[in-house]
């Protein structure tokens, strides 16, 4: 065993070590005894009080940038997927259409679609949804792709949903909790934000879980609130339950408060005998394009499923000059949830309540008679079965034109158009003012200079198929509802014999 070094040896290395002017700042260091000679192999390399000091990188800790990207509307991670579904009805076409929706509402929702199976069977299992095994071969799909989430392409009861998640050890969501997903990111007015939150409460309810402390039971309500209390009380999730359905109540008065001033503005249009027309029509369809193309009223296009849910109303004026209203609604899928047709009902009587729907389809569909199915099956649903419908056959010019023609001969009043080349639209046009439904009496009225606001209200609510302005008035010949009608009548010439 070595001896420790003197004071005065290790003076005597440091000066051999050092040169003069760094003597100083060596002798001041902690560790006085160290020898450059002796400790400098051990030690290795050496750094300055001021590196030693400083934040250094760890190679190798930086996160990889590949599936970081901006998602429409927002940055964040992407979710890594799977996809499975269950064919039970059709062809295998069918399927992969479903799918390769599915697919593309994950997209929309921010997602990055890794890999999708289907499965063959008579109906969807009652516990997994897909079946034991193929549960099992789902969880190693799962682990092989690296994926964090799998989406059922259908809407899974709350049993199928934790038996599933048990096996395959990541999150499980369905069809349905998708699209709610995709529109509370795009709602963006307030009548919106509420439609979405009542809905996603009633998705949620029947779902909630707990564990642990969440199932513990509060104590009851006994006499006085003391320490005789009987019996226990609800517990959390009861608790829960309980807060959520005094929230949708809320939420509902506030959406029928809502109605209430939409309701008006459709009475004030009544009132003025303003002709409606709605445009209903599926998803990433073309809609908000084909009003805009009609209107200019500069409505978000985006190439999204269900990138606008806030209806817009604007004005349009037809060729001889009659006022109507232009109004875009929500767009449709194929098994559109039913808690968001409830939640979106008042929004979706602007459909019933038209005077003719123009339904759009998208031309460029691999199938879009499906689309039109889909689109029907609501608008049975709110009730519009009797207003008068166009068919809109949007995206012409990206359309093949086999399915243009057959389309066009199996829809009796349809029109192939192109929002973004403006093709077809003056036709379009025409057709509307063919369509809407005119006024029931026929006028003719010489109307004093005195009452110009009867002229007006002429253009306004009616038909105007002639005018001259004479020098005791304005002759004019139109076509009017009764109430305006009885209002010309003092102003009609007497026929002189």
């Amino acid at each position: 065993m070595t001896s420790s070094s003197s004071p005065s040896q290790d003076t005597k290395r440091l000066a051999h070590a050092y040169p003069e002017g760094l003597r100083a700042d060596a002798l001041m260091e902690e560790d006085v005894a160290w020898s450059y000679e002796i400790d400098g192999e051990r030690d290795g390399d050496q750094f300055d009080r001021s590196e030693r000091a400083a934040l250094r990188r760890v190679a190798g800790l930086s996160t990889e940038l590949e599936d970081v990207t901006e998602v429409e509307y927002r940055q964040l991670r992407l979710e890594r997927v799977v996809l499975v579904g269950v064919w039970t009805t059709g062809t295998v076409q069918d399927a992969d259409n479903s799918l390769a929706e599915l697919a593309a509402l994950a997209e929309t929702a921010g997602a990055l679609v890794l890999d999708g199976v289907i499965q063959r069977r008579d109906k969807p299992d009652p516990a997994t949804y897909i079946g034991s095994g193929k549960a099992q071969e789902l969880r190693d799909i799962v682990i092989e792709t690296g994926a964090d989430t799998v989406i059922c392409d259908g809407e899974l009861s709350p049993g199928q949903l934790i038996q599933l998640e048990d096996v395959v050890k990541v999150k499980v969501i369905d069809r349905t909790a998708l699209i709610l997903d995709i529109f509370a990111q795009h709602a963006k007015s307030r009548e919106g934000k509420a439609q979405v939150a009542l809905a996603q409460m009633q998705y949620m309810l029947p779902r909630l879980r707990g564990w642990g402390q969440s199932l513990s039971r509060q104590m009851g309500g006994g006499k006085g609130g003391g320490l005789a209390t009987r019996g226990p009380g609800e517990t959390k999730i009861e608790t829960d339950r309980r807060r959520i359905r005094e929230k949708m109540a809320k939420m509902r008065r506030e959406i029928a408060e809502m109605k209430t001033g939409r309701e008006i503005k459709r009475q004030e249009r009544r009132r003025h005998k303003v002709p409606s027309v709605a445009i209903a029509g599926y998803t990433n369809a073309g809609k908000s394009s084909l009003l805009n193309r009609l209107t200019g009223a500069g409505v978000l296009v985006e190439n999204a499923l269900f990138a606008t849910l806030d209806p817009t109303v604007r004005r349009a004026e037809t060729p001889s000059g009659r006022l109507y209203t232009l109004a875009d609604t929500v767009g449709f899928v194929r098994h559109l949830p039913h808690h968001l047709v409830e939640a979106f009902r008042s929004t979706m009587e602007e459909v019933g309540d038209a005077d003719l729907i123009l339904h759009v389809v998208d031309g460029s569909h691999p199938v879009p008679e499906e689309q039109l199915a889909a689109v029907r099956e609501v608008i049975r649903d709110v009730g519009a079965t009797d207003v008068p419908e166009i068919v809109v056959i949007n995206k012409a010019d990206a359309a093949d034109p086999l399915v243009l023609q057959r389309l066009l001969r199996v829809e009796k009043r349809s029109i192939a158009v192109s929002a973004r080349t403006g093709r077809g639209i003056e036709e379009l046009i025409g057709l509307i003012d063919n369509e809407l439904p005119r006024p029931s009496v026929e006028i003719e009225a010489l109307v004093p200079y005195t009452h110009g606001k009867l002229v007006a209200r002429a253009h306004t609510e009616g038909e105007v198929i002639s005018e001259e302005h004479t020098a005791e008035g304005t002759l004019l010949k139109v076509r009017v509802h009764e109430e305006l009608a009885a209002d010309l009548a003092p102003y009609v010439p007497v026929p002189t014999t």
